[in-house]
């Protein structure tokens, strides 16, 4: 199964603004769960729930009017899961590059009618970027069971 990005592009609008005249994080958020459901649904081939997103980083802000760009890959599988890196990029309609603004790894789980969890197909990096992007997600995976444990007493 080929491995092809999903990629949203828009511009953002009026409605998208926070206090501070800039795009909404709660906007890019939701951007984000939008791409990450649309690559997680394509690769799995079932409806799937967004079960994590973490280590959102917003670089820079994005400005009302500007192009926005939001890239979504599956860089490693589960038996049921995807694990879904998200790059968010901007640029003013006047330039021809997109900046990098935001980054996360969102992870979701593909279900049947009844939310029942249902296997997915297998993802194999077969470059050495993929390969770098799968021990990525891994040591991710190694650190949210660490904060989950951490957690827990407060839970």
């Amino acid at each position: 199964m080929q491995n092809k990005p999903i990629t949203f592009q828009f511009i953002s609008e009026p409605s998208d603004v926070n206090y501070g005249g800039n795009v909404h994080g709660g906007s890019v958020m939701k951007w984000i769960d939008q791409a990450g459901y649309a690559c997680a649904t394509t690769w799995s081939g079932n409806y799937s729930v967004t079960v994590y997103v973490g280590g959102i980083r917003f670089y820079e802000p994005i400005k009302i009017g500007e192009v926005v760009k939001v890239d979504a890959q599956v860089i490693y599988t589960g038996t049921s899961s995807m694990h879904i890196s998200i790059n968010v990029f901007s640029r003013n309609l006047k330039q021809p590059t997109f900046d990098k603004k935001t980054h996360c790894i969102i992870v979701f789980v593909a279900v049947d009618e009844n939310g029942k969890k249902l296997p997915v197909p297998k993802w194999i990096p077969t470059t050495e970027e993929e390969k770098l992007q799968e021990q990525y997600a891994k040591r991710l995976m190694e650190l949210r069971t660490q904060i989950e444990d951490e957690m827990k007493p407060f839970l």
